[in-house]
C-alpha cells in the first residue's frame, strides 16, 4: 500500500515486512510514485493518447525523448524497427533523420494494414522510410533487411512487434548482426513483467516478456551489455528513466 501525504510531503510504503517513509522530494519517493503512475497509465491506456506529425504514436513520451538523445549521439545510418502499427514511431524517427541530415528508417510488420500503409506512404517524411511486410523473424525478411543495410553501416534496432519472450529472443539473434560497436538494440515493453493483475495482461507475463529475452540474450552474448544510455543533461536528483522499456537497452561493446 502507498500513502501520499501532500500536506507533510511524505510518501509511505506499507508491506508485509513493515513500512518505509520517504520525503516526497526524494528520488526514492519519485520512484514509488512513478511505478504507481505507470500502472495507472497502463490501466487507462495513456500511451494511446498521442500522435506525431499526424500519425498515432503508441509510446510513452519519455521513451521517445530518451531514444532521440541516443540517436543524436550515435547518429545511426539506419534505424530498423519491428512493429509498424500506425507508423507514428517511424515518422518520428524519419523526422530525426531529416533534422540531423543523416539516416533512414526500415519498418517491418507481419501485417501493414492498407489504411496505415497509405497514410505512411502519403506522409511528407516517407522518403526516409522503407516498409517490409512479413514476420520479423522470417529468414526471408531478415535477408531483405540485409540487402538494405550496407556492411559498414551502423544500425539501431528497435524491437516492438510480438512481445513474447521466445519471439523477442529470436529477433535479438536475427538483428544483432546489424548493430555495430556503440549502437543498441532495444527490446521494448518490458513493463509487461511488472503488470501482474492489470487489465489486458496474461498470467505468464511475469516471465514471458521482452525484458526476460534481453536478459538472457545479454548473458549468452558477452559482446552486448544491458545499459541504460547515459543522460546527456541532468540537473535533477534522479537517475532512472520513467519507461515502458525497463531492462531493454542492449549496447554492443
Amino acid at each position: 500500500m502507498i500513502k501520499i501525504d501532500m500536506t507533510n510531503g511524505l510518501v509511505t510504503v506499507e508491506t508485509e515486512s513493515g513500512e518505509c517513509t520517504h520525503l516526497i522530494g526524494s528520488p526514492d519517493a519519485f520512484e514509488v510514485i512513478t511505478q504507481a503512475w505507470l500502472r495507472a497509465g497502463w490501466d487507462n491506456k495513456y500511451v494511446y493518447a498521442f500522435s506525431w506529425l499526424g500519425r498515432p504514436l503508441i509510446q510513452l513520451p519519455e521513451d521517445m525523448i530518451r531514444v532521440q538523445e541516443v540517436f543524436y549521439r550515435i547518429k545511426p545510418d539506419v534505424i530498423i524497427e519491428t512493429g509498424v502499427a500506425h507508423g507514428g514511431s517511424l515518422v518520428f524517427y524519419a523526422g530525426l533523420c531529416k533534422i540531423m541530415g543523416h539516416g533512414r528508417v526500415i519498418g517491418i510488420d507481419i501485417e501493414i494494414r492498407k489504411h496505415n500503409r497509405r497514410a505512411i506512404e502519403d506522409h511528407e517524411l516517407f522518403q526516409y522510410i522503407t516498409l517490409i511486410e512479413g514476420s520479423s523473424i522470417d529468414p526471408v525478411v531478415v535477408g531483405n533487411v540485409s540487402k538494405l543495410v550496407g556492411p559498414e553501416e551502423k544500425a539501431f534496432v528497435m524491437l516492438d512487434s510480438n512481445h513474447t519472450k521466445a519471439h523477442v529472443r529470436r529477433e535479438l539473434e536475427a538483428y544483432a548482426r546489424f548493430v555495430k560497436s556503440g549502437s543498441y538494440m532495444v527490446a521494448a515493453d518490458g513493463i509487461m513483467g511488472d503488470l501482474n493483475g492489470a487489465p489486458r495482461t496474461q498470467p505468464d507475463w511475469g516471465w514471458n516478456n521482452p525484458r526476460s529475452a534481453a536478459t538472457e540474450f545479454a548473458a549468452d552474448h558477452p559482446e552486448f551489455e544491458l545499459e541504460q544510455p547515459p543522460w546527456p543533461f541532468n540537473e535533477s536528483n534522479l537517475y532512472k528513466n520513467v519507461t515502458y522499456w525497463p531492462g531493454a537497452w542492449l549496447r554492443r561493446k
